[in-house]
């Protein structure tokens, strides 16, 4: 099966692109978002492969995958006019948690029922108002790193993209609060601007992470990154804010949640000092992960609704391919 998509989130793109089929990524001179093509930062399967224009507009394509509302456009100029949901079947995955007033919370492809919504969250389907458009939730699934867990610095390991400008979203403004009790490893693109590690690879993050004594999610609202569940895959507690989807990911016996901020501070200072607790809610962490954001899940979900979009079977069953 051919599935035409854009390379725009390239952790969640990684993981899709292990599947068994052969993945269209649009590309363009200078790689700009709207001709990404393939990625730089991660490793993908051959299957996984660009094309160009004409050869995008002459491809035979069994689905469309969409995620953000100007590919509705794109993607018919670049598939020789053809319609997405009219003349091919389409899902719009979305990424993200809505922003705004409850009651205007419309999705951008609301009342559009020839598409298929598809949600990584439970939380971000029960916020978004699509109307008429048949939705789906298909949880996040990643590659597993392993387990790596040292704890050995008593430190906080966060990651966030973008913190200065996102600000209270990504409960930058708490940042010092928390680091009153422990000291804080910033990672991610802009942290730099924080005294971070300014966007490091994949493979640093595995690596580091681990070492430090917790993962904290200071995040107030936002789709459940992808980063946190890595964290939970390599075995780390996790200490966090219980909004949004957070509290249905991290079960009790893996971390910390509470709305209070003077409650995490008090469960961090709590693990800094007992780093035996500290690896038990990391080794239920992990299990947690494996139980519901496995790779083979993930797969297993996407091919299930691609299929019944097209009619159209996978050659063969998922193939778990690890290739980052």
């Amino acid at each position: 099966m051919r599935i035409f998509l854009w390379h725009v989130h390239g952790s969640w793109t990684t993981a899709l692109v292990q599947g068994p089929h052969e993945y269209l990524l649009p590309v363009l001179p200078g790689r700009g978002p709207d001709g990404r093509g393939r990625a730089l930062t991660w490793d993908w399967p051959a299957r996984a492969r660009e094309v160009g224009p004409e050869e995008a507009a002459e491809a035979e394509v069994d689905a469309v995958l969409l995620q953000r509302p100007e590919e509705l456009e794109l993607c018919e100029r670049w598939l020789g006019g053809r319609r997405p949901g009219v003349d091919l079947p389409a899902i719009y995955v979305e990424h993200n948690a809505p922003q705004g007033r409850i009651a205007e919370m419309r999705h951008p492809i609301a009342a559009r029922p020839e598409l298929t919504l598809v949600h990584v969250t439970h939380f971000n389907d029960l916020f978004w108002d699509a109307g008429s458009t048949p939705t789906r939730v298909i949880e996040h699934g990643v590659i597993d790193p392993g387990y790596r867990y040292t704890g050995e610095l008593e430190r906080c390991a966060v990651a966030i993209n973008e913190a200065v400008r996102r600000g209270r979203v990504t409960g930058t403004d708490l940042l010092a609060r928390f680091e009153a009790v422990a000291p804080l490893d910033l990672f991610g693109i802009g942290a730099g601007a924080l005294r971070g590690v300014e966007d490091p690879p994949q493979a640093t993050l595995h690596e580091e992470f681990p070492r430090r004594r917790l993962y904290l999610h200071p995040i107030r609202w936002t789709s459940l990154g992808l980063t946190l569940i890595e964290a939970m895959h390599l075995g780390m507690p996790v200490v966090a804010l219980a909004t949004t989807e957070a509290p249905e990911a991290v079960p009790p016996d893996a971390g910390l949640l509470s709305t209070s901020v003077d409650s995490l501070c008090a469960g961090i200072r709590r693990l800094m000092e007992d780093p035996a607790e500290a690896r038990e809610l990391g080794l239920a962490a992990r299990r947690a992960a494996l139980r519901r954001y496995s790779l083979e899940r993930f797969l297993a979900d996407w091919d299930a609704l691609v299929t019944e979009l097209t009619g159209v079977s996978a050659a063969v069953s998922p193939q778990v391919e690890v290739t980052a």
